[in-house]
């Protein structure tokens, strides 16, 4: 990580496992196929609007490279083109993008030739495709070299598929050895500072993910990221709500259980931190000595808000090839991460 300013202490980044560490060391991503990633969007292109919406498979690419190709290409200004979220670069991805079009009739997408992208269809909508925009993500991944008992390896899958896992932010979230926070502090203590709004909102957001894992890695320390609180705000499986569990009683915890309900950990920002009492207090001892950071996110005037600390991988499938390899198979919800499930299954030596 860069230098950090004195009065920006560093935020860990090490997070602890729920289900008592990874199974063995395995490589993931020793080609791109290896890591596959569908879209499943949230709306659905109508076929008319000034938006075209085109559907991408992208391989060893980034979101925002591609998004800068489909631009040049329309001849339109980089702000013309939106996605709903980045996708990841080493791996093979389809996901949808939408190019501004005013009164232009569509580019002839079938004539955009490259090695690393291609679009798929192209349709029109009424509205821009914006960021969040998504249900969620399907994945089907391979780890080679696999290097586990088999029946742990089954035991752990079966212990994520029926009872979730830790809802961390991925590592890819804070860059190169934790670059983005360096760069969020310089940002504080020079809010004046000209820097890109796609890259102010990343680093904005490393700080913001970076305080909630360390509540989330705290909650597992103390045996608590999957057991309500009294004070807790808990989410509906699926929604964004969240409501105040003033106890937890006896059926709000067959709920949690249940994985109807989730125990949320705070998106720090101006606003309500929503949960109250033992919670509260809880939340509020982790982040001692962090008092700047979170100052810095309000004065960014970001608002506060609330995660889920676990997430269920629905539809979760596995089996192993003939060769050694586990194929895995998994939907998660937007905004969650593979590379969490992946951390409490296998220890990974390849790209990540």
């Amino acid at each position: 990580m860069n230098a950090l300013p004195q009065t920006f202490p560093p935020i860990p980044l090490a997070c602890r496992r729920a289900w008592g560490g990874p199974v063995g060391e395995g490589r993931i991503r020793t080609v791109p196929e290896d890591f596959q990633v569908v879209e499943v969007p949230l709306a659905t292109p109508c076929g008319e609007g000034e938006h075209g919406w085109l559907y991408v498979r992208k391989r060893s690419s980034n979101t925002q490279w591609v998004a800068r190709q489909l631009a040049r290409f329309a001849d339109v200004p980089p702000s013309a083109v939106s996605y709903a979220g980045l996708k990841d670069r080493h791996a093979v991805t389809e996901q949808w993008f939408s190019v501004h079009l005013p009164g232009r009739d569509d580019p002839d997408w079938a004539a955009l030739q490259h090695p690393d992208f291609s679009v798929l269809s192209a349709t029109r909508h009424l509205r821009k495709l914006k960021t969040g925009t998504l249900r969620g993500n399907r994945f089907e991944l391979r780890v080679r070299d696999w290097q586990a008992d088999r029946k742990q390896v089954q035991q752990r899958l079966e212990q994520l598929r029926d009872g979730g896992f830790p809802n961390y932010f991925g590592e890819q979230r804070f860059g190169r050895q934790g670059d983005n926070l360096g760069e969020a502090a310089q940002l504080f203590q020079q809010p004046k500072r000209r820097v890109p709004r796609a890259k102010r909102g990343i680093y904005l957001s490393a700080v913001r993910s970076a305080l909630f894992n360390r509540v989330l890695s705290a909650r597992i320390e103390s045996g608590l990221w999957n057991q309500g609180m009294p004070g807790d705000a808990l989410q509906l499986d699926g929604k964004s709500a969240c409501f105040v569990a003033d106890r937890i009683d006896e059926e709000t915890q067959q709920r949690l259980d249940a994985l109807e309900l989730h125990p949320t950990g705070p998106l720090c920002g101006n606003g309500e931190t929503l949960c109250r009492d033992a919670a509260l207090v809880f939340e509020t001892e982790q982040w001692l000595g962090y008092e700047d950071w979170i100052d810095g996110l309000k004065r960014a005037r970001l608002t506060a808000a609330r995660r889920a600390l676990r997430v269920v991988p629905r539809d979760l499938q596995w089996s192993e090839e003939s060769d050694g390899t586990w194929r895995l198979a998994f939907f998660l919800p937007a905004g969650s991460y593979a590379t969490s499930l992946l951390a409490e299954l296998v220890m990974l030596t390849g790209k990540t």
